[in-house]
Parts: structure tokens; sequence; C-alpha cells
């Protein structure tokens, strides 16, 4: 495959994002204790891995149906990568500032997601799923 080209999923700004929001949960973990390395720290990297990974494999299949299911399955993780957030910030291993950031970033790839959902799914109105709130 070229440096040019590129697959389909890469051009989805909610693809884009999560990956944008994995690489700063990465970043923000980089100084979680050590023995938070097979925990926490662990849990919150593959739950945020988790978001674009199934954005991607979900593009990849055959019907809408089948990719709304992978969406669901990343929105899932979302939820998950939320929980973690809060946990983080109860044990001080992020501060005010950093928990804000990455909960205003996992509402905006939250609210993509479930435009996404939505427009697949042919919904125009919001979903009985309501995206998670920033507390910022």
């Amino acid at each position: 495959m070229s440096e040019q080209q590129c697959y389909r999923f890469e051009k989805l700004v909610v693809w884009q994002k999560a990956m944008d929001f994995s690489q700063r949960v990465y970043d923000a973990t980089r100084d979680f204790p050590r023995d938070e390395v097979y925990g926490l720290t662990s849990q919150f990297r593959r739950a945020a891995t988790s978001i674009p990974l199934n954005i991607a494999e979900g593009s990849a299949c055959k019907t809408r149906k089948e990719f709304v299911q992978f969406l669901h399955i990343a929105l899932r993780s979302l939820y998950e990568v939320v929980t973690v957030i809060k946990l983080s910030s109860r044990l001080g291993y992020l501060t005010k500032s950093d928990s804000a950031a990455l909960e205003r970033d996992v509402a905006e790839v939250g609210r993509l997601l479930q435009g996404l959902i939505n427009s697949l799914s042919g919904r125009t109105g919001p979903s009985n799923n309501q995206q998670p709130k920033s507390q910022a």
C-alpha cells in the first residue's frame, strides 16, 4: 500500500478523533504509578484504543448493520473510558485539568460516534443512549 493510499475508515472524523484521544490517554498515563502498569494504566489504554480499533474493524463489514454493531462496541469502550477517567481522578492519578480535558475529548468522540450510529441506522434524532456529558 502506498503512502498516499488510505483505508476507508481513516477518512472518518470519528476514527481520527478517537486516534487522537487514544494518544492523549497514552500521554496521560505515562505518569501513573508504576504499580498500576498492569492495572489501571493497562485498562485505560486498552479501553481507549478499543474505540478506534472497533471503528476500523467495523468499517470492513459487508453490511451497515454489522458496522453499527462494531460502533456499539466502540461506544461501550467509550463508557468504560469515562469510568476509568473518573476513577483515575479520584485516586489522584490525573489532575483536575487533565481529567476535564480527557472528559471533553471523550464526550466529543462519543457525540461523533453516536452521530455515525444514528446516520447508519437511519435515525435522525437523539437515541436512547445519551452520550456522557463533560463535567467540566
